[in-house]
């Protein structure tokens, strides 16, 4: 049973966002860029937003 607080909120458009510790119990990533994915998919490594910040500075 989802826990309002633990597995769940309700953001300011009324939409339901899934936790992080929703997302482990389930076990596995959806590949949907999901907000709090514990497995970063769909993010971008911190070292690739410094490369892309190095390249547009010169």
């Amino acid at each position: 049973m989802l826990q309002e607080g633990i597995d769940y909120y309700i953001n300011e458009d009324g939409n339901f966002v899934f936790t992080k510790e929703y997302h482990l119990k389930r076990g596995y990533c959806c590949k949907n860029k999901c907000l709090h994915c514990p497995w970063n998919y769909g993010k971008q490594d911190i070292a690739d937003t410094q490369n892309e910040i190095n390249k547009n500075e010169v």
